[in-house]
C-alpha cells in the first residue's frame, strides 16, 4: 500500500493499471492484423513465423530464463504436451495468420479474430460438455451469421454460389486451431504461465523451421527486405511478447473471466486501425458482420454459467 494512499485508492488504481494493461494487450493483437497486411510483398509468411519465434525466444532466455529454471522439474515432465501447444497455438495460429493476410484484408481479419471467444465456448462444450445456456447459443448463432456476413463480401450471390474469400477461411481456421489450444490449456501444468509461455516458444520455434523450409522449396521463400525485417521485429515484441506478458500479468491481477472480456476489443481496434492506417474501405456489410460478432460475444459472455 501506497504511504499517503487508503485502501479504497490504492484498489482503485490497481484496477486501473490492470486495465490498462488490458487495453494495450488488446491493442498489440490487433495491430498484428495490420502487421501482417503491411508484410505482405515485404517477406514471405513463413520467414515471419519463423523470425518472429526467433525474437521471441532470445527474449524469453534474456528475461524468463530463472523462472524457467525454477520451474523445468515440473516443465520436463510435461513436454510433449506443451510442445504440442506451441506447434498449434503458436506456429500452426500465426502461420495461417500471416496466409491470410495474403488472401484478405486487416479488417477482415480483425473481425473474424473475434471470433475465438465463440470457438472457445462451442469446443468446452463438445469436449467438456460444459453448459451451454439458450442465450449463449443464440450468441453462437448471431457469431456464425457474422462471420457469413464477412467472409461472403455481403454478397447474397456468393453466399448462395457458396463462394468465399479463401483468404476468410484460413483466417477461421486459425482461430479454430487458436481455440483448441485456449481449452487445452485447462490442463496446463501448475507452473509460472511465464516460464510456460516460453517452453511453447521454444517449441514453436523448432516447429517454424520445417514450415518455413516447405515454403523454400515450394519457392514462395522471401528474404525480409529492410521494412519486413522492421515488421517481424515489431511482431516479435508487441503481439509476441509484450502482450503476452501484460495478459499475463492482467489475469493475476483481476482474474482470467474479467480479463477475457477485454479480447473482445480486437475486432474493434484491428477495425479502426486497418481504416487509420491502411486506408482500408470500411462498408455496410462490415459494420453488420462487427455488431453481430460483438453482439454475439457479448450473449455468451453474459449468460454463461457461473
Amino acid at each position: 500500500m501506497s504511504d499517503n494512499a487508503t485502501p479504497a485508492q490504492d484498489s482503485g488504481r490497481h484496477l486501473a493499471e490492470s486495465y490498462l494493461l488490458l487495453t494495450a494487450t488488446s491493442l498489440c493483437w490487433a495491430g498484428n492484423a495490420v502487421l501482417g497486411r503491411l508484410a505482405v510483398g515485404e517477406v514471405s509468411p513463413m520467414m515471419v513465423v519463423l523470425g518472429r519465434w526467433v525474437g521471441v525466444l532470445i527474449l524469453c532466455l534474456v528475461f524468463l530464463l530463472p523462472m524457467l529454471r525454477r520451474d523445468w522439474p515440473v516443465l520436463k515432465r510435461h513436454l510433449p504436451f506443451l510442445a504440442l501447444l506451441g506447434a498449434t497455438g503458436f506456429t500452426g495460429f500465426n502461420a495461417l495468420f500471416y496466409l491470410a493476410a495474403h488472401g484478405t484484408t486487416a479488417l477482415n481479419i480483425g473481425i473474424l479474430q473475434g471470433t475465438i471467444p465463440i470457438f472457445v465456448l462451442v469446443g468446452s462444450f463438445l469436449i467438456y460438455r460444459s453448459g451451454l445456456r439458450p442465450m449463449q447459443g443464440l450468441g453462437v448463432v448471431l457469431t456464425v451469421t457474422g462471420v457469413i456476413t464477412v467472409s461472403s463480401g455481403g454478397s447474397v450471390d456468393r453466399l448462395l454460389a457458396l463462394q468465399f474469400n479463401p483468404g476468410d477461411l484460413l483466417m477461421l481456421c486459425a482461430c479454430i486451431l487458436y481455440a483448441g489450444y485456449t481449452i487445452a490449456l485447462r490442463n496446463r501444468p501448475k507452473v509460472s504461465p511465464l516460464s510456460m509461455f516460453a517452453v511453447m516458444a521454444g517449441a514453436a520455434f523448432i516447429v517454424s523451421l520445417p514450415a518455413a523450409g516447405i515454403e523454400a522449396a515450394l519457392d514462395r521463400f522471401q528474404w525480409p527486405t529492410p521494412l519486413g525485417w522492421l515488421l517481424i521485429g515489431l511482431v516479435t515484441v508487441f503481439p509476441s511478447f509484450i502482450a503476452q506478458i501484460f495478459f499475463i500479468q492482467g489475469v493475476d491481477r483481476i482474474g482470467p473471466a474479467r480479463a477475457g472480456v477485454f479480447v473482445n476489443l480486437v475486432p474493434i481496434f484491428a477495425a479502426a486501425m486497418a481504416v487509420l492506417f491502411l486506408k482500408e474501405a470500411f462498408h455496410l456489410y462490415h459494420a453488420i458482420a462487427l455488431t453481430l460478432v460483438l453482439i454475439g460475444i457479448y450473449l455468451s459472455e453474459k449468460f454463461k454459467p457461473a
